[in-house]
């Protein structure tokens, strides 16, 4: 079981069936690596469904794991136990061929430093050919594909192009058309604005808008600013290296959607994490009254502060 001999708490066993209509699946999902000889646990037993055709946030603090996860969907990063399925494909079992071939065509990835997202003698267009060309498609479908990317994302005019000789919100569009030339299921964004200023980043993600509804990518954005949950309908919150809450909203088909419901997230121990606000607001310390009342539980403070509580 996952987080045996690993130094976590064990979890039950969810049903094998759990998430089976989900395009991105991760269960009790652990990460630990080494960082300077001490063990570090990016992610704790995080769990996360993401559908077809959604495009999410996934928001957190620095250290929270956010980016951690989004390396190990992307093929990078292999996890150290729990259960980690896109589109079909395994993570924990890829063979270093599986993992080329899905990094090529399962995933396309963004990243914030635009430098590396691009080749600095390569035009807009000549990036974008790049990928399909290692892939082998036919040079006609190449010229007619980066064509439509550049286009679609209103970057055509940077098509004789190379990086120096566009904006930084036009080399991140551009970016946006090369993880998506081999037509990847997924595209996975970190912090795709956070080198650019507020009209600039209003761009960018217009661009993933548009890449998630029209162009039929299920887009999962990184990023530490949670203004960004009005940018989509789902944002799931990350702390400690796992899922603690979600905040849906209403899609009314803008840059700003709807009004917000916000949602914790319980593990299959049944934790959940209360809102930092929420526990301040309340007192709530270590220990806390529960109470089942009709179709909820009430959450009060014990009625006086734990000494050893900070």
């Amino acid at each position: 079981m996952a987080g045996v001999g690993l130094g976590l708490p064990a979890a039950p066993e969810r049903a094998p069936e759990w998430g089976h209509d989900a395009l991105v699946v991760c269960d009790n999902l652990v990460r630990i690596y080494q960082s300077e000889g001490i063990e570090v646990q990016a992610l704790q037993g995080l769990d996360l469904l993401v559908h077809a055709g959604e495009m999410i946030a996934l928001v957190g603090a620095s250290g929270s794991g956010k980016s951690t996860l989004l390396q190990v969907l992307a093929g990078v990063d292999a996890p150290t136990a729990g259960r980690a399925r896109v589109a079909g494909h395994d993570l924990l079992t890829l063979t270093r061929a599986e993992r080329l071939h899905y990094r090529r065509h399962i995933v396309g990835f963004v990243r914030q430093q635009t430098a590396r997202n691009l080749v600095p003698y390569l035009t807009g267009r000549e990036v974008v050919d790049l990928p399909m060309s290692i892939a082998g498609t036919p040079r006609g479908e190449r010229a007619e594909r980066a064509e439509h990317l550049l286009t679609t994302l209103g970057v055509a005019h940077c098509a004789d192009r190379r990086p120096d000789q566009m904006s930084g919100g036009e080399q991140q569009r551009v970016a946006i058309a090369v993880a998506l030339a081999n037509a990847p299921r997924v595209l996975l964004a970190d912090e795709p604005t956070g080198e650019l200023d507020s009209e600039t980043a209003q761009e960018v993600f217009d661009a993933l808008r548009t890449a998630n509804r029209d162009l039929g990518a299920t887009v999962v954005v990184v990023t530490h600013d949670p203004s960004v949950s009005g940018q989509v309908a789902r944002t799931v919150a990350i702390r400690d290296g796992r899922t603690s809450s979600e905040v849906l909203r209403a899609d009314g088909g803008g840059a700003t959607l709807g009004p917000a419901e916000e949602y914790a997230v319980m593990d299959r121990a049944g934790r959940v994490q209360v809102p930092r606000e929420f526990r301040e607001a309340l007192e709530l310390t270590r220990r806390v009254r529960l109470a089942l009342t009709g179709d909820h539980v009430e959450i009060r403070s014990d009625g006086h502060r734990d000494a050893e509580t900070p």
